[in-house]
């Protein structure tokens, strides 16, 4: 009996089909059309995944064999609704023996730092940071979809480049090479015809327009550049806030403290075990959000509760020059 398991990767503009045997030897890849997961789409994503993972069988000949597994990480999927729609649409189609869903970012996070701490950074057609702490918590940041959020994205780049198109015609911004090479990239000969192109594309064609605002970025044009910039400058948001959020700074601690990420607070105020009557000193970055958390730990009954006034930072400027700052 021939054993094979299948892996996707989903993503707003294309799917990444890999074929692989018992020993975990690619067998077979494939590319197709992309299958993120839309709030009541679930059924197109899962059309757009079978016929990908049939494709994958047609080129390795094995459209005989039932693949063991069907493992697929997808972007979309990361809210519990969403999953098990996909999970209900796909186990109809009877693809495999055995099906697993997880988002895109889980199992991208999984295979940069296995069970170790770390955030990683997506930024494709959609954009989000998702991260493991050192105590073992993971939380996210961004992944709001192309109408909330999704910043810094491929999607967000190519809506941008098009405020900026049209900003130029009426006078409003300075003329731009990006101009002729959005028309060019949309195949239309006017800007005005931007106005039917914008309200039928979806996502992955917004992302289409990410590489030509790079290419005239490179060329030098300001305003291409602007838009990079602030690109960049959102993804590194995102990383930041994440990363103090799961990390903050190990380094600048205080002695026998203990790490307990604000929005866990709640859940793990159970884990602070002290002597009653025992100070309790709260603090953070700034000592704005430990002034808060001081707040919730006394109204769940804990006693002699303070927030350090002006955080680690003003620890290490007044008290220990020892405790770096970030």
């Amino acid at each position: 009996m021939t054993y094979i398991v299948i892996g996707i990767d989903g993503g707003g503009s294309k799917t990444h089909a890999m074929v692989a045997d018992e020993q975990g030897r690619t067998i077979a890849e494939t590319v197709g059309p992309g299958s993120a997961v839309r709030p009541g789409r679930a059924e197109h994503s899962a059309t757009v995944i079978a016929e990908v993972v049939r494709d994958a069988l047609a080129s390795c000949e094995m459209t005989h064999v039932t693949p063991r597994v069907l493992s697929i990480g997808v972007a979309g999927a990361g809210r519990e609704t969403e999953r098990n729609e996909l999970w209900q649409a796909l186990v109809s189609r009877d693809l495999a023996a055995e099906l697993v869903i997880h988002s895109d970012f889980s199992i991208a996070l999984d295979d940069a730092f296995a069970d170790g701490p770390g955030v990683l950074l997506i930024s494709g057609t959609g954009s989000v940071a998702f991260g493991r702490g050192p105590t073992g918590a993971t939380s996210r940041c961004g992944g709001w979809g192309p109408v909330c959020g999704d910043e810094g994205s491929g999607a967000w780049i190519g809506r941008r480049a098009l405020s900026v198109v049209t900003a130029a015609a009426d006078g409003r911004e300075p003329e731009t090479a990006l101009t002729g090479a959005i028309l060019t990239a949309a195949q239309i000969n006017e800007t005005s015809d931007l106005i039917g192109w914008a309200a039928n594309a979806a996502p992955a064609q917004l992302a289409s327009l990410a590489p030509v605002v790079l290419s005239v970025a490179d060329a030098g044009d300001l305003r291409a550049n602007a838009i990079v910039s602030l690109a960049v400058e959102e993804l590194v948001l995102h990383v930041r806030a994440l990363a103090r959020q799961l990390f903050g700074d190990e380094r600048a601690a205080l002695p026998n403290s203990q790490l307990i990420p604000l929005n866990e607070l709640p859940r793990r105020a159970q884990e602070i075990q002290v002597p009653e009557g025992t100070p309790i000193v709260v603090y953070c970055h700034h000592g704005i959000r430990s002034l808060s958390a001081a707040v919730f730990l006394e109204q769940s009954g804990f006693s002699n509760v303070a927030s350090l006034r002006g955080g680690i930072d003003a620890w290490s400027i007044e008290i220990d020059p020892r405790v770096p700052m970030y």
